[in-house]
């Protein structure tokens, strides 16, 4: 009992869960409900799926969007990632996101926010106010 114990209860450094397809999304999507406590999720451009986007944010890039308008959208991505409270790391590298997302900034409990290559999110330091 004692073994099992430790082997789930990992420190939040350890439980880092990547999303980059389509599948992973929708375990997200779930995960979002049934374990609302994961603590490090990292959102980058799903491999080999080039029909699909993320729903567009506030104030979107109009050239991306109208190039973009055909693919098929996860317009639950905003809904879906603010379910997870207790985030403490939350990594965006080369994620296709277009425009403003305020909820990304809304963790109270986040010490890591790594932003890599998102060249079409826009954020501005008001955004940060709630940040710890």
């Amino acid at each position: 009992m004692e073994r099992c114990c430790k082997k789930h209860n990992r420190p939040y450094s350890d439980q880092r869960f990547e999303v980059d397809t389509v599948l992973k999304y929708s375990a997200m999507a779930a995960m979002s409900t049934a374990m609302p406590n994961l603590a490090q999720i990292s959102i980058r451009p799903f491999r080999g799926e080039h029909l699909i986007r993320y729903s567009n944010g506030e104030e979107p890039n109009q050239s991306l969007a109208a190039n973009t308008i055909n693919r098929i959208t996860f317009v639950t991505f905003p809904r879906t990632i603010s379910r997870f409270r207790k985030l403490r790391v939350l990594e965006l590298e080369y994620a296709p996101l277009n425009g403003r997302y305020p909820f990304l900034f809304d963790f109270p409990l986040l010490d890591t926010l790594r932003i890599e290559k998102c060249i079409h999110l826009k954020w501005d330091l008001g955004m940060l106010r709630g940040m710890p």
